[in-house]
């Protein structure tokens, strides 16, 4: 709930629990990105119904960064290796959204003088999304509040659509990348944190659109992102 209020799916959160709770690590990311997929599905219907989506600001980004999600989640990476990305991300996210500004105005002038970076910047984080097994919105949001590229609500449109194609796409890898393996995975075993973020996330959504700004719930999210990050890394 508290994620979709701001756009965002809660894979990062989401990983970090589940390392806490001693799952099986190669089971973690797509238990999170499965979850991500559920929550910021109805995200961009409801974005998309308000027309808030900023589909001519996203289609470039999302075509460089989901061949990168993709890449990055067939990659092999050691348990220590995983946790110590996502806590680092974690703590940097945290920090990015505590930082960025309450209000953005929709500035596409400054949008296209930054399409390069962005770029470049959509490229890297859809890679790292992939192998940490998250969506990636979470670290470019806030990039995007400080450039002023687009409304605060376009921004987390954008987010959300940006994290639904990377998490397909890592996903993806995810199995490919466990084809000739057997770890197991059934996904009946964690069908109730499936149901339990559809409602969180569509109660959330609703929320974030019609209701709050936004900046209160995303800087109390921020503490809580940190908190996890920090707890993550101590345990390694």
């Amino acid at each position: 709930m508290l994620y979709a209020t701001v756009g965002f799916g809660g894979g990062s959160t989401y990983n970090a629990l589940l390392i806490l709770a001693d799952f099986d690590f190669r089971h973690i990311p797509i238990i999170a990105l499965s979850c991500n997929i559920v929550v910021v599905l109805g995200n961009c219907f409801r974005y998309q119904s308000h027309g808030l989506i900023p589909w001519q600001f996203s289609i470039p980004l999302i075509m460089v960064s989901v061949p990168a999600s993709f890449i990055g989640g067939s990659i092999q990476v050691s348990e220590m290796i995983f946790i110590l990305l996502l806590g680092i991300g974690l703590v940097a996210s945290g920090f990015l959204m505590w930082i960025s500004p309450n209000e953005s105005e929709d500035n596409s002038g400054k949008s296209q003088q930054n399409i390069y970076s962005n770029t470049i910047m959509s490229l890297l984080l859809g890679f790292l999304a992939g192998i940490i097994g998250i969506g990636g919105g979470i670290f470019f949001a806030p990039i995007l509040h400080l450039q002023s590229a687009l409304s605060s609500k376009k921004i987390s449109a954008f987010s959300s659509v940006f994290i639904l194609v990377n998490s397909i796409a890592g996903l993806l890898g995810q199995f490919y990348k466990n084809m000739d393996t057997d770890i197991g995975f059934d996904f009946n075993e964690y069908s109730m944190l499936l149901i339990a973020v559809i409602l969180g996330g569509q109660i959330g959504n609703y929320l974030g659109v019609r209701i709050f700004s936004g900046s209160i719930v995303r800087r109390l999210t921020s503490v809580l992102v940190i908190y996890v990050g920090i707890r993550l890394i101590i345990n390694i």
